[in-house]
């Protein structure tokens, strides 16, 4: 599990959502696949799924917003009806692996980040990538905001 730092550039069309932070494992996956029915209508896609997500930034902040998406390629300038086109651009500390192990990367990426001096911008959305690999499983790759 290699983390690493890095500034990026995320450029995704998709739906926004808003819940309780403890209703994000059931929710966003309902949202991702009503978004992969339209997935024809966004052009110029990547084929990449993105999550985006506000940070929980205490025990009192209960719900958050959300978006799922797709990365395209460029920006965009017509979004389908009822989508929105999203851009980040932010410093990261990242890691990426197996879907089924998402806690503990994101476990281990927070020790990092600590470990080499990262402070985490908690008014900044975490994001993350969705990749299926060869085996028909899938990783995903994390992204947590920092301060530089």
């Amino acid at each position: 599990m290699g983390c690493y730092k890095e500034r990026k550039i995320f450029r995704a069309v998709g739906l926004k959502g808003f819940g309780f932070f403890d209703d994000y494992g059931k929710e966003v996956p309902k949202l991702a696949q009503q978004l992969l029915t339209r997935k024809k209508e966004i052009q110029n896609t990547s084929n990449i799924e993105i999550g985006i997500f506000e940070p929980k930034r205490d025990a009192d902040h209960l719900e958050g917003h959300y978006f799922v998406g797709l990365l395209v390629n460029e920006s965009v300038k017509e979004v389908p009806i009822g989508m929105e086109y999203i851009e980040r651009e932010q410093d990261y500390v990242s890691t990426r692996g197996d879907i089924q192990k998402l806690d503990i990367l994101h476990q281990h990426l927070l020790e990092w980040a600590n470990e080499h001096g990262y402070q985490r911008d908690l008014t900044s959305d975490i994001i993350e990538t969705y990749h299926p690999t060869t085996n028909g499983g899938e990783e995903v790759e994390v992204y947590l905001p920092i301060y530089v």
